[in-house]
């Protein structure tokens, strides 16, 4: 997405339905920086929005409204061409990569050279205090420090908005806060518009934004 001024996640209107039944209605702009917290009962659309704004919303869903990022209709573009990341409650490590062949991989191609990729990996990893992990194997790393190789890869494809699913769920209670602080805090950092799913009513007041309520 080209560069300019960051106006964050615009919802117009956004409305998801299946089979005649009216899922999710969704009127919401996301500053840059903001984090903006969506909690519901399972069925009440709320991977749906998500999925939709990524792009990967399958096409038996009927949608309206406009996705609006930095200016730009994200609507008909490709989910690759929509500078959206997404973390997940699962990690998604590819098992056959190194930590950093997992960093990598986020990697744009405008970024040459393997010193200058792999300088890029070093300098995501200090940042989430992993220094020297390149050449580990994911499957030797804790919980947290899985958590963090994944949002650090989100981060390393340079997206403009940023949406959550859940990301805490499968961690332990003390493991949880230390990981929301520092999703959170490099959001904020980054000045990532975010848009968080969840069940658990600590990670909106963690977050500190806006919670949303679907019925």
């Amino acid at each position: 997405m080209p560069s300019g001024i960051k106006t964050g996640l615009e919802l117009r209107d956004v409305r998801i339905g299946l089979d005649g039944r009216e899922l999710v209605a969704v009127d919401l702009v996301i500053e840059p920086g903001e984090i903006v917290t969506l909690m519901g009962p399972s069925g009440s659309g709320k991977s749906s929005l998500l999925g939709h704004i990524c792009g990967t919303l399958p096409d038996q869903f009927k949608v309206a409204g406009q996705v609006i990022l930095d200016g730009q209709s994200l609507d008909g573009k490709a989910p690759q061409d929509r500078h959206v990341g997404i973390l997940f409650q699962d990690d998604l490590l590819f098992p056959h990569l190194s930590v950093g062949g997992n960093l990598a991989f986020a990697l744009s191609t405008n970024v040459r050279g393997k010193a200058n990729r792999r300088a890029r990996v070093e300098e995501a990893l200090r940042s989430a205090d992993l220094d020297g992990f390149a050449d580990r194997d994911p499957a030797t790393l804790s919980g947290g420090q899985r958590a963090r190789i994944a949002l650090m890869r989100v981060l390393l494809s340079e997206p403009c908005a940023l949406l959550l699913d859940e990301p805490f769920s499968k961690l332990d209670s003390d493991l949880r806060g230390q990981i929301r602080s520092f999703v959170f805090n490099l959001c904020r950092k980054n000045g990532l518009p975010t848009l968080m799913v969840t069940h658990d009513p600590e990670d909106g007041i963690a977050a500190g934004g806006r919670v949303i309520n679907l019925a």
